[in-house]
């Protein structure tokens, strides 16, 4: 996997990358149920322990250097954190390494918000579809 350096990524920095480094919750589901996305949740091991949203890998962002086999060179990788401060972190990092990285600018709470109720139900009913295919 070629490594760009902080330097390059700088100097190549534009609008168009202010967008492509961010996606929302609506988007992040669709590239999910289509298997094209995968989701790395970047919290520290006692929030995860606390509570869960059930997709995904969790990497804490102190591991994340550590886990770089663990996630699909093939896929979008969208880091997700409660916020994003912590998940544009941990995007810029393997963007840098090379990866296809965006961050979830809504957040997780942004997506647990999103999944409520009968959301939640036709997201899964969705994906479940989407394996018996």
């Amino acid at each position: 996997m070629i490594q760009l350096p902080f330097d390059d990524y700088l100097r190549r920095f534009d609008y168009q990358e202010r967008v492509d480094m961010k996606i929302q919750t609506k988007e992040l589901l669709e590239l999910y149920a289509q298997g094209a996305a995968q989701v790395i949740d970047i919290r520290f091991r006692e929030e995860q322990a606390a509570w869960q949203i059930g997709i995904g890998v969790h990497i804490p962002l102190n591991e994340l250097p550590d886990r770089l086999d663990e996630i699909d060179p093939g896929k979008t990788v969208v880091t997700i954190c409660p916020h994003y401060d912590r998940a544009e972190i941990a995007r810029l990092y393997l963007t840098l390494r090379g990866f296809k990285a965006r961050y979830l600018t809504d957040g997780m709470l942004g997506l647990v918000d999103y999944l409520r109720g009968d959301r939640a139900r036709d997201y899964l009913r969705r994906l479940q579809d989407q394996d018996l295919k």
